[in-house]
C-alpha cells in the first residue's frame, strides 16, 4: 500500500488506546507502520535496481523480527535523551517492542494484499506472494481510515455520546470487513473467468482490483506465447469480457541478451507478466521489457525498462 494508507493505519491503531500504553506510543505505531519502506533508499542506485530490492529484505520474516527491536531501542534512546533535566515519565520498553511489532507486521500485511506483492521469506527465499485484493493506492481504505481518525479526534476533544466509545476500533473493523469483501470479489471473479475458459488446464492468471471501482477486476491470463486481457464486472451479475487482443511475449535472441543484463535481471526478478518488444530505431536498437500487470506501453514511467542492445552485447 501507499505511505498515506500505512500512516493512517498506524494512527488508527494508536487511536484505539494503544498510544496510552507507554510514552511515544503513537509515534512508535506510526513510524513502525512505515518502517519497512526504508528500502526506498535503494532508488539511489537506480529505479530498476530498486525494483529488484524493494519489498524484500525489509519486508520479509527476518525484518519482522529485527525491525521491532531496532525501533523500540531507538525510541528508548530518544526517551532517555528527552528526559534529561525533566520529570517526564520513562518509556516502557516492553510496550514499545509490542507496539513496534504490531505496526511493522501491519505494514507487510497490507503490502501483501495488492498486486505488487511481498517476498515474505526474504532473505532466505526470493519467492513473491500476491494478494490481488486491494489496489495499491486504494481510495476506499483512505476514506475508511480518515473517517475513523476524524471521529476519534472529535471524540477526544468533544463530548461524544457514551456509545461512541472507540471510533478507531470501529474504523479498523470496517477496514477489515472491506478487505474481506474485496477478497470475496476476487474469488468470485476467478470462478467466473475459469468457468469461461475452454482450456482443460487453467492457465496462470491475475485477477486484479482497479482504481475506485470495487465491483470491477482487471484480468491477465498467461498463455504459452502470449497474454490475454479481460475485465470482470461483478454488478448487476458477475460477467467476464475477454479482450480479442493477444500480447505476444516476444521471446527472441535479443530478448535473451537484454534479460542477461543487470537491469534485465533486476526487472525480471520483480516482473510478474513480462513481455519483450524490440525498438524500431536503427540508430540505437533497443529491447523493452514490460510487465503486463501494470502497462502495455513500453514508454510508461512505471512497469517498463529500456535496455539498449549495445549494452546487452557488451555484457557478453
Amino acid at each position: 500500500m501507499d505511505p498515506i494508507c500505512h500512516t493512517m493505519f498506524g494512527a488508527a491503531l494508536a487511536s484505539t488506546g494503544l498510544e496510552r500504553k507507554t510514552r511515544f506510543g503513537r509515534a512508535t505505531l506510526i513510524l513502525g507502520a512505515n518502517l519497512p519502506d526504508v528500502d526506498v533508499l535503494s532508488y539511489a542506485w537506480g529505479e530498476t535496481t530498486a525494483l529488484g530490492f524493494r519489498r524484500g529484505s525489509t519486508h520479509g520474516v527476518l525484518a519482522l523480527i529485527v525491525l521491532p527491536f531496532l525501533l523500540a531501542g531507538v525510541m528508548m534512546v530518544v526517551g532517555r535523551l528527552s528526559r534529561r533535566g525533566s520529570a517526564r515519565s520513562a518509556a516502557d520498553f516492553k510496550w514499545l517492542l509490542a507496539l513496534s511489532a504490531i505496526s511493522v507486521v501491519s505494514h507487510s500485511t497490507l503490502d501483501a494484499l495488492n498486486v505488487y506483492g511481498v517476498r515474505w521469506l526474504m532473505p532466505f527465499d526470493d519467492t513473491w506472494f500476491y494478494g490481488d485484493v486491494l489496489y495499491i493506492v486504494d481510495p476506499w481504505m483512505w476514506a475508511i481510515l480518515a473517517v475513523a481518525l476524524i471521529a476519534a479526534r472529535w471524540q477526544k476533544h468533544c463530548k461524544a455520546p457514551h456509545w461512541f466509545a472507540c471510533p478507531a476500533c470501529v474504523g479498523l473493523l470496517v477496514a477489515f470487513a472491506y478487505v474481506i469483501a474485496m477478497a470475496a470479489g476476487e474469488s468470485i471473479s476467478r470462478q467466473v473467468v475459469e468457468a469461461s475458459l475452454s482450456d482443460a488446464e487453467i492457465p496462470r492468471m491475475m485477477i486484479a482490483p482497479v482504481p475506485f471501482d470495487p465491483f470491477q477486476r482487471a484480468v491477465v491470463i498467461d498463455g504459452e506465447s502470449a497474454y490475454r486481457l479481460g475485465v470482470v464486472n461483478l454488478l448487476p451479475l458477475p460477467r467476464f469480457r475477454l479482450d480479442e487482443r493477444r500480447i505476444p511475449k516476444g521471446e527472441s535472441a535479443a530478448a535473451r541478451l537484454a534479460s542477461a543484463t543487470g537491469d534485465g535481471r533486476a526487472f525480471l526478478l520483480w516482473a510478474r507478466f513480462p513481455f519483450f518488444e524490440v525498438g524500431d530505431s536503427k540508430a540505437e536498437p533497443t529491447v523493452y521489457i514490460i510487465d503486463a500487470r501494470y502497462t502495455l506501453d513500453r514508454d510508461a514511467s512505471f512497469g517498463s525498462v529500456r535496455i539498449p542492445l549495445s549494452t546487452a552485447r557488451a555484457k557478453h
